[in-house]
């Protein structure tokens, strides 16, 4: 249950109700994490711009190396260090519309060293769960040089790094704030 007023879509008024509908609209259903933020509904809005840039990257001046599959995988790991089952269940719902393969989901959950994943991919997973767990290990040694040295470009480590930091920032937003998930799981979004 959350911790803060929310305000719901059937009883939402003026501008928050303009932003509820057209979420509806573009994504198929309202979100929870959304939901939370009602109190600010321009925040929503600056929510919903910033996560379509960083998951979706679509502008041809920012085009990334970076798949959508392996920005879902990025925020899954994330996640699950941060024990917020309720992105982890969204996101891996999400990735697993890529993957269609719940065992390999599953591990990823729970043990991600053991997947045989390419090194790249499993060069991103180790980035995303150290920078999370121990973001400070960076002043010890440079993060980003394993990832360069397996062939990602900047612009890749730079898209890696603004998927680990959303997910970081969202994942204390729905814990602090006690965000549920939806009764679907977040199953019917479109991704």
């Amino acid at each position: 249950m959350s911790r803060i007023e929310v305000i719901q879509h059937e009883v939402a008024e003026g501008r928050l109700k303009e932003i509820y509908d057209g979420v509806v609209e573009n994504r198929g259903q309202l979100a929870e994490v959304l939901k939370i933020q009602s109190l600010r509904p321009e925040s929503i809005v600056k929510h919903v711009d910033l996560y379509m840039e960083i998951m979706f990257t679509r502008s041809e001046l920012s085009r990334s190396e970076l798949s959508r599959a392996q920005r879902e995988m990025i925020a899954v790991i994330v996640s699950v260090a941060n024990k917020c089952t309720y992105c982890a269940t969204h996101h891996g719902s999400a990735l697993n519309h890529y993957w269609k393969d719940e065992e390999k989901l599953k591990l990823l959950k729970t043990d991600y060293p053991v997947l045989a994943l390419p090194e790249k991919e499993m060069a991103l997973c180790d980035f995303a769960h150290l920078l999370t767990l121990d973001p400070q290990t960076n002043n010890k040694a440079d993060l980003t040089e394993n990832l360069r040295i397996l062939g990602w470009s900047d612009a890749a480590i730079l898209d890696a790094t603004l998927v680990v930091s959303y997910f970081n920032f969202v994942n204390r937003m729905v814990l602090t704030l006690g965000v549920e998930l939806e009764k679907d799981e977040g199953k019917n979004f479109k991704y």
